[in-house]
């Protein structure tokens, strides 16, 4: 009776203030959609003031899409793009005494891992040479979730509160009907399904098995804090306790 409740930081369009204080870990941009030394270092520094453990949060370089640009690029390439933004992270962690705990791909990268095995064996293998101990963060039932366990990761998997899911289990492409969740209140009908049914409804109205240990709240939308408020309310009363993965 307990879930993680996870946010993506760090990004210069949320009020991560008024956020962090709700979740129990965070997955901080670090370079390529978003981020720089200076907004790691008050995410971090967010993070540690309030007890939530942090993730690295990497990307495909592509801060005029916001990381939400499919790219097809050698797995060499996305190795070593994937090392120097949790290696950044992790340097500025360290400075105030802090350890990542996790890597979580952002938006186009963390979608193409979800589907694509080579995609998903390259992040889940470069993350392990980084640091076995660091937990992966994935979409629950994804290749990236199987790619972690074979390389000997602790694998988190992942669900989402506001995002719309297809009925094999993957999140409804942003720009396609039912994408995005717009009220709390749905949000909160759907997080309560997944943790009491291990169930979620698909867009289709089909019932998909799924796996919660963590929960998702996209940080960059306008009202993020009034849903991370309302969700954590809604997960407590619930009887689940939120704390990070062990």
């Amino acid at each position: 009776m307990h879930i993680d409740f996870n946010a993506d930081i760090g990004e210069g369009c949320g009020d991560d203030a008024a956020i962090v204080p709700l979740l129990s870990s965070a997955s901080i941009a670090c370079g390529g959609h978003a981020g720089d030394a200076a907004s790691m270092a008050a995410a971090v520094a967010c993070c540690a003031a309030h007890g939530v453990a942090i993730g690295a949060h990497p990307s495909w370089e592509d801060r005029p899409g916001f990381g939400r640009q499919r790219m097809d690029r050698p797995a060499a390439e996305l190795q070593s793009l994937l090392r120097s933004q949790v290696q950044a992270l992790a340097a500025v962690a360290a400075q105030v005494g802090m350890r990542l705990a996790h890597v979580k791909p952002h938006g186009a990268l963390y979608n193409q891992a979800a589907e694509d095995a080579g995609v998903a064996d390259a992040i889940a293998g470069e993350v392990a040479r980084i640091d076995p101990g660091l937990k992966l963060y994935a979409l629950a039932g994804s290749e990236l979730a199987a790619a972690g366990r074979r390389a000997g990761l602790a694998v988190v998997e992942e669900v989402f509160a506001e995002r719309g899911y297809r009925s094999d289990g993957r999140l409804v492409p942003r720009g396609e009907p039912g994408a995005v969740i717009d009220t709390l209140d749905t949000a909160v009908a759907q997080t309560l399904q997944m943790l009491a049914e291990g169930s979620v409804t698909s867009v289709d109205g089909k019932m998909v098995p799924i796996h919660p240990q963590t929960l998702c709240l996209h940080g960059d939308r306008p009202d993020a804090a009034a849903f991370a408020r309302g969700l954590r309310e809604a997960i407590e009363a619930a009887g689940y306790a939120v704390r990070a993965p062990d």
